[in-house]
């Protein structure tokens, strides 16, 4: 019993000497780090530009502009510039001026240390000493939104009407040169499989896609499109054939073929032979053919793959 405690009494002294020496150990690196920091350093940084007070009429093209400045200061202010990127403030307003087709930045050293450093900061050397900042003037276009989509859907059902985005367009806005050139802006691919409901979808634009000189009033739309049960039909339409010259007498054969349609059950019972029109034109008819090729002329907007099963018409004429 009595050696156990000795050995705890030990093993306790033992462990506050280690403790001492890694207390030791810390405050002697603290004391290292802080004379390090303390100390002056030469260095080249690469500030990044942030331009500000552009004026509305123009825009400066995002071209990647950047500044290598040689700085001499403390260790501590150094830390600041590892930890967070730094950055040249560029005022359009009062920095800079227009030459040509570009904006000027020229700025000495002493101006820039006065207006952009602390006293702390000692500033060596900038390179480049110009920099010039490509504009254009800006220019707002409405444009239409097309539709990238590969919807299937299930067995017997279809999009009963035309497909609906909202907006289904949108305002450019950017210079001149750029956006004269957008004549629409895609949306990202919709794809779906199997869909026999209604659809209302967010589908974003290919907008991130364009010149980041280009801004977009938005970068989604929603896509509507009403579902419904589809079935075929078939309907008898009689044959018109046109342009006859009047001096000769036609016969043809057969007078009417048969049409078939794709449609929604609502509209099923709404569709009869006289919203549709199969006509053959005379005039097309070439080295003494006997047969003309029916044509639809009219057809229901709300009937799908609309198809004349009869290819050929046979005529004579007759003296």
């Amino acid at each position: 019993m009595i050696k156990k405690i000795k050995s705890d009494i030990l093993t306790s002294i033992k462990n506050k000497k280690i403790n001492v020496f890694f207390l030791f150990l810390l405050l002697a690196f603290i004391i290292l780090i802080f004379t390090k920091l303390s100390k002056t350093y030469t260095n080249t940084v690469v500030f990044n530009i942030e331009k500000i007070n552009i004026p509305e009429e123009d825009v400066v093209f995002d071209d990647s502009v950047a500044l290598n400045i040689t700085l001499k200061t403390h260790g501590f202010k150094w830390l600041t510039y590892y930890f967070s990127k730094p950055k040249i403030k560029i005022d359009f307003k009062k920095d800079v001026y227009k030459k040509d087709s570009v904006f000027v930045w020229n700025k000495s050293k002493a101006y820039l240390e006065n207006t952009q450093f602390g006293k702390q900061v000692e500033l060596l050397n900038i390179a480049p000493e110009v920099l010039t900042f490509r504009y254009g003037l800006n220019m707002v276009k409405k444009v239409p939104i097309k539709l990238n989509e590969d919807i299937k859907y299930s067995v017997g059902f279809d999009v009963s009407s035309t497909y609906v985005l909202e907006p289904d367009s949108l305002l450019v806005v950017g210079p001149k040169a750029l956006v004269s050139n957008i004549d629409f802006v895609e949306t990202e691919k919709v794809s779906l499989k199997d869909v026999k409901k209604n659809l209302s979808e967010t589908v974003k634009l290919k907008t991130a896609r364009k010149n980041k000189d280009v801004k977009f009033s938005t970068d989604k739309i929603i896509l509507k499109a009403k579902v419904e049960k589809f079935t075929e039909g078939t309907l008898k339409i009689p044959v018109f054939v046109i342009n006859v010259p009047e001096n000769i007498n036609l016969k043809y054969f057969p007078k009417e073929v048969n049409v078939s349609y794709y449609v929604s059950l609502s509209n099923f019972n709404s569709i009869s032979a006289k919203d549709f029109r199969v006509v053959c034109d005379y005039s097309k008819v070439v080295n003494n053919q006997s047969l003309l090729v029916p044509e639809l002329e009219k057809f229901p907007k709300s009937a799908k793959n609309v198809k004349i099963k009869q290819q050929r018409i046979e005529f004579i004429i007759i003296e």
